[in-house]
């Protein structure tokens, strides 16, 4: 099990659990990053921030900072 953060681009993860507390773990939340989602990530920045990818249907990005807390395997 790793964090979205490390995934590369053109794979299929399963989220596991969200980390974090607080406002900031609602937000992914409710972009629909919850347990069980399929996250495909589409791209990375050149310089890894932001990351690109579709979630329930839809494309999303993401800041690095953000991506770690996200454990998927």
């Amino acid at each position: 099990m790793g964090n979205l953060r490390n995934i590369p681009c053109g794979k299929t993860v399963t989220v596991r659990r969200v980390e974090g507390e607080g406002a900031t773990r609602r937000r992914i939340m409710d972009m629909g990053i919850t347990r069980g989602a399929q996250v495909f990530v589409r791209k990375v920045a050149p310089l890894g921030d932001p990351i690109e990818v579709t979630v329930r249907g839809y494309e999303l990005s993401l800041r690095k900072a953000d991506a770690e807390k996200i454990l998927v395997e």
